[in-house]
């Protein structure tokens, strides 16, 4: 029981230091409200910019929200460490120059991406002498506190426009293939574009419950989503037991057609329908609720002799 206190005493701590009024704003763009942090670097930003710090890498910056997601100890010490957006940027912009205008919440993206590249990545506005520079891929990343998070060369994302933020919860799997002697160790990658991100391993499981969350920045030019489903091997190659691919045009069209979700009702505002062509098990509706753009899904995983996978997608546009 002590532990559980311990972390909601934590996250107290966080949503009150979210609630100071310096971290009302976002960090780099001044937008009211943020819900997104910056865990390694210790700031609040908004929804628009949190889809930059993802493209930076979570070398440089591991997005997450304050509202949604899971937070380790360590990182909400570090930002709580940290202190937030005005300590932050008083190291992040000690040499801002003054003529430099920062982002504000109306900025187009392209604006945004390059202040949020020279104040993060390539450090231009910190102090010479606490540059550091790092060609490490991994989570290595410290507080801003020290100044001393990892920074890399030119992200391979390069200065891509997003449009949004694709948050895909995978649930669970349903007679997944066998790829060992009697069962498999599945765990699932989403694939879009250039990013990947992959759920954990459950050990000898064809009817795996996964129940994780995993977040994708979504380009201006975007094809669709691709799911596979491997078996973990310790001694070889993992197996592929399957795989599907996800339209995100009727999930993403139909929010831009009924604008912002905040101020809809619940209610249906589209539908992917099941054909031959695609491996949904059967239609799949988009709809808002509780303010937000949501999809469930249901999917046959292809060249593979059996198997399902059930996902629940939510959509968030950075231009609302």
């Amino acid at each position: 029981m002590s532990g559980r206190r311990d972390d909601s005493a934590k996250m107290a701590k966080l949503k009150e230091l979210l609630h100071r009024s310096e971290n009302r704003i976002c960090a780099d763009c001044s937008a009211p409200d943020p819900k997104w942090a910056s865990a390694n670097i210790g700031v609040f930003i908004c929804l628009k910019c949190s889809g930059v710090h993802r493209s930076l890498g979570t070398h440089i910056s591991k997005v997450l929200s304050v509202t949604l997601d899971q937070w380790s100890d360590n990182e909400i010490d570090n930002v709580i460490e940290v202190g937030g957006n005005s300590h932050a940027n008083a190291i992040y912009e000690a040499f801002l120059p003054q003529n430099h205008s920062k982002p504000h919440p109306d900025s187009t993206q392209e604006e945004r991406e390059k202040f949020i590249r020279s104040k993060y990545e390539l450090q231009e506005f910190l102090e010479p002498s606490l540059r550091i520079v790092s060609h490490q891929s991994s989570d290595s990343g410290k507080h801003a506190g020290s100044a001393s998070h990892s920074v890399s060369s030119k992200s391979e994302v390069g200065m891509i426009e997003f449009i949004g933020i694709l948050n895909v919860k995978v649930k669970g799997g349903t007679n997944l293939a066998i790829r060992d002697m009697s069962s498999s160790d599945p765990y699932v990658v989403l694939t879009l574009g250039q990013q990947k991100a992959q759920t954990s391993v459950i050990k000898a499981n064809l009817n795996p419950v996964w129940n994780e969350e995993l977040k994708l920045s979504v380009p201006q030019q975007y094809g669709p989503l691709k799911l596979q489903v491997f078996d973990h091997d310790m001694l070889s190659k993992d197996d592929l037991m399957g795989e599907a691919e996800i339209d995100l045009q009727p999930m993403i069209n139909a929010a831009a057609a009924f604008g912002d979700p905040g101020l809809l009702g619940d209610r249906q505002i589209g539908r992917w329908l099941k054909s031959g062509d695609n491996a949904l098990v059967r239609d799949s509706a988009v709809v808002v609720a509780g303010g937000e753009v949501r999809q469930e899904l249901a999917l046959k995983l292809q060249f593979t002799e059996s198997g399902e996978v059930e996902l629940e997608m939510q959509w968030f546009p950075l231009n609302m």
